[in-house]
């Protein structure tokens, strides 16, 4: 089982997109300034990393909801997948 297969915790679960993209900051921010001990920073790493896959499945999500609104020469409005 690799780690995007994992299930994440449910805090992180719970997360909207923009609140797990605010704890992965502050994660990254502690420790870029070396804030932390070596078994905190690899637990803090651990976690970066679920909140990352969270944020990317949020990502995914959005983006298979998005529509292109477009209208044909008729003047007819018709919506379609966006294929980003």
């Amino acid at each position: 089982m690799t780690d995007t297969e994992k299930a994440l915790p449910d805090d992180i679960e719970a997360m909207t997109f923009e609140q797990a993209l605010e704890s992965l900051r502050t994660l990254v921010g502690t420790l870029e300034r070396g804030e932390a001990s070596l078994e905190d920073s690899i637990k803090a790493y651990e976690r970066g990393s679920q909140l990352r896959a969270h944020c990317e499945t949020k990502l995914k999500e959005a983006s298979a909801k998005i529509e292109m609104i477009s209208q044909d020469a008729d003047g007819n409005i018709d919506t379609e997948p966006f294929q980003g």
